[in-house]
Order: C-alpha cells, then sequence, then structure tokens
C-alpha cells in the first residue's frame, strides 16, 4: 500500500513539476522574445511545453547529472582492489599535472 502511495505521490509531483516548468517557459516567452523581436507573438500553454521538450531533447537530454555512464564509472571503482584504486589515482594526478604543465 505504502509503495502505490509512494509512486502517486511522486506521478503527481512529476505533473505539477511539469505544469510549473511549462507556465514559467510560457511566462518568460511571451515577457521577452516578443518584446525583442518585432513580429514575434505569444504563445499558449501547449506551445510552452513543447518549447520544453525541445530545449530539453537538444541541449540537456532525458538522463540528468552523468545518467547511467556515473552509475557505471562507480560500479568500476567499487570493484576495484585498493592497489588498483591506488594505482588509478596515481595515474589520473600524473596526467592531470602534465596538463597544467603545458
Amino acid at each position: 500500500m505504502k509503495f502505490r502511495i509512494r509512486c502517486a505521490g511522486k506521478a503527481l509531483l512529476v505533473v505539477v513539476a511539469i505544469g510549473v516548468l511549462g507556465w514559467v517557459v510560457m511566462t518568460l516567452w511571451n515577457w521577452v522574445i516578443p518584446a525583442l523581436f518585432v513580429g514575434a507573438s505569444a504563445i499558449d500553454f501547449a506551445h510552452a511545453l513543447g518549447l520544453l521538450v525541445l530545449s530539453r531533447i537538444l541541449f540537456g537530454g532525458f538522463r540528468g547529472h552523468g545518467g547511467w555512464r556515473e552509475r557505471r564509472r562507480w560500479h568500476k571503482w567499487e570493484a576495484m582492489t585498493p592497489e588498483e584504486r591506488e594505482h588509478f589515482q596515481a595515474a589520473w594526478r600524473s596526467g592531470r599535472n602534465r596538463r597544467e604543465g603545458d
């Protein structure tokens, strides 16, 4: 029962967040763009959501910060022995120091 309530709460939070972000995009567009560009018109909520999705596809992606790559690196780090970690850190430091000297 708690699982269903938690999932419903998260789904509601996602819907509210999408609505708020759409409203923010619509408000900013209607405030800035018509004032800057002659002939630009105001947009409605549906167009603001479309613009939000388009900007996420073009500029941000949908995986957040790092996504599966970060988890894969963390799993690799967790699987290393302490000696392998020391060797990796030493190699990383020497590569970083070499680049700073250039």
